[in-house]
């Protein structure tokens, strides 16, 4: 099973969708507040990994949203708020 910060890793390093599929693992363990915003972490890798192949990626940006919004940053450990940025200058939102 992959750990958070592997999964955080491959997010950094832009590997999208082996960040999702990472998250997801680590996600399947998770309770509460600490599931939620790993919800959004996984819904914001789907949002860049479309708006890599040209799919738009809107629509789970603004999901991601949902799950991220009123979670600090850092968050467990992780910085999200530049991956946050960097994905809404991507998708125009």
């Amino acid at each position: 099973m992959e750990t958070l910060s592997q999964a955080w890793h491959l997010f950094q390093e832009g590997r999208y969708f082996e960040a999702h599929e990472a998250l997801e693992e680590v996600w399947r363990e998770a309770r509460g507040e600490e599931r939620r915003f790993l919800q959004g972490l996984i819904l914001l890798a789907a949002a860049l990994h479309q708006a890599e192949k040209g799919r738009g990626g809107l629509r789970n940006l603004r999901k991601a949203e949902g799950k991220l919004q009123g979670l600090p940053s850092p968050y467990l450990g992780l910085n999200w708020q530049p991956l946050w940025e960097e994905a809404r200058r991507r998708l125009g939102a």
